[in-house]
């Protein structure tokens, strides 16, 4: 017998070292039970990604949810996080929601989200309570399920979020590369029905998804910027996994960071949809970002490392858009998740209504805001170096980082933020259980950049050095 410990709205497994199926049954009576004691006229959706194992086991979750009594609905197709989250969100009698997705893991991994009744991922005392029911033995009962179609009404409400008659006229040339996951054939699908002509990849039955980890960062999403050169596309767009980040390529095949991708959709949703609010980021968010915002007249709200405190201040309404920082946007008009799918359609409105190539479009974002470098990676530290990091590091206050002189320092959120001359930054964030630590830093040139980063990775090893 598995144990299972969610950590947060989701649990993972990798197939060869777990019994995924036979633990999702658990999970699955477990939720059952505790529909049936808590809202047993509620209804449960189920949804999954494209993993070969998880339509048949989607299935026979909700058949053993459905032994206790409870109305369960699964999905017809694989298909996004977002796509569920917003069926369950739009259905007034659905208490819960089921996602079978190991998000941006490899091919070898199987896991579950739990998502609540507003669309929202669940919180961690939702999913202790469910492993509170969670027992060793395996369900024998079976009841019906209804199959549904959760994907086209979904793509009708993204697809009018813009005129599809402007991109119908530019009839752009798009590389799709859905990574394998959950969005293949869907954001196909979508795309070609705004007007775009669709090259999609990464489409396959490969079981073991071409070696590939469906996450929108280079190495990853190398063959979709070489397509893109291959086919003379106008852009390529990669989603990840879930459906949650997306991955911009320029019509030479090369990759626009993340910071420049969410400042075109906060221009976008400002000066052409007319939108007013708040931005909400995290603390590691570019300089690129935060100017835009200020240009954009924006309030921005720095939240802490962690999509849910994002999600907390979508939450209260005020909410223009919501980017992690990472390739991941959230428009709060179609849920309180991040979205790919609908950054999509908002980027193929966005250069359909400009009409210039995507590398033209970004250079005039660079001459507005400034081209500034971002970097970040993780430093594995040791057990006794990362206690050490967490304990120090509210008390330290370096002169200097890198030989480049300090000249502001803060403690967000319990992680460590230098300003430097020029616009130049970093960042120090342990983590709060693992024995790493997030080091970030922005800088005008790649050769600083590096520098800081060093600097930041050393002072992480040694905050008191």
């Amino acid at each position: 017998m598995s144990v299972i410990n969610f950590l947060g709205d989701a649990w993972y497994v990798r197939v060869d070292e777990g019994e995924p199926h036979a633990d999702a049954l658990r999970i699955a009576s477990a939720l059952g039970r505790l529909v049936k004691d808590r809202q047993p006229e509620g209804n449960v959706v189920i949804g999954y990604d494209s993993r070969p194992l998880n339509a048949a086991i989607a299935l026979e979750m909700g058949e053993v949810v459905a032994s206790y009594g409870i109305k369960v609905r699964v999905s017809d197709v694989h298909c996004p996080a977002s796509v569920l989250n917003e069926a369950v969100r739009r259905d007034r009698e659905a208490v819960v929601g089921v996602m079978l997705t190991a998000g941006n893991r490899p091919a070898d991994y199987f896991g579950v989200r739990i998502c609540m009744a507003d669309g929202s991922a669940a919180t961690s005392s939702d999913t202790d309570l469910l492993e509170s029911y969670i027992v060793p033995e395996l369900p024998m009962s079976r009841g019906e399920v209804e199959l549904i179609d959760l994907v086209s009404r979904y793509l009708e409400e993204v697809s009018s979020l813009v005129d599809d008659e402007v991109i119908r006229a530019q009839s752009p040339l798009v590389v799709c590369d859905p990574m394998y996951g959950a969005q293949t054939s869907i954001a196909r699908r979508l795309m070609s029905s705004l007007g775009a002509r669709v090259v999609e990849i990464h489409a396959d039955d490969a079981e073991d998804f071409g070696g590939i980890h469906p996450m929108v960062a280079e190495p990853w999403i190398d063959d979709c910027e070489q397509a893109v050169t291959a086919n003379g596309a106008s852009y390529g767009i990669a989603l990840d996994g879930a459906g949650e980040r997306i991955a911009l390529v320029d019509e030479h095949g090369n990759y626009v960071n993340p910071h420049k991708t969410l400042s075109l959709i906060m221009e976008y949703l400002v000066k052409v949809r007319g939108l007013t609010g708040r931005l909400a980021a995290p603390v590691f968010v570019s300089s690129i970002v935060r100017r835009q915002a200020e240009r954009l007249g924006l309030p921005l709200t720095v939240t802490p490392i962690g999509y849910a405190w994002m999600r907390e201040e979508v939450a209260t309404g005020d909410v223009v858009c919501a980017g992690d920082a990472v390739g991941g946007v959230c428009v709060p008009q179609l849920g309180y998740e991040r979205d790919s799918l609908a950054a999509a359609t908002l980027l193929m409105d966005i250069f359909a209504r400009d009409g210039r190539p995507v590398s033209q479009i970004v250079a005039d974002l660079d001459t507005r805001l400034g081209r500034m470098e971002y970097g970040r990676k993780e430093v594995r530290l040791g057990p006794g170096e990362a206690q050490m990091l967490r304990v120090a590091l509210p008390g330290v206050n370096p002169p200097e980082v890198a030989g480049v002189a300090v000249e502001s320092v803060s403690h967000p959120a319990g992680c460590l933020r230098l300003g430097l001359a020029g616009g130049s930054w970093v960042l120090v964030a342990p983590s709060p259980a693992a024995p790493s630590a997030l080091v970030v830093a922005e800088a005008p040139t790649r050769g600083l950049r590096d520098a800081l980063l060093a600097g930041a990775s050393s002072l992480a090893r040694s905050p008191l050095g």
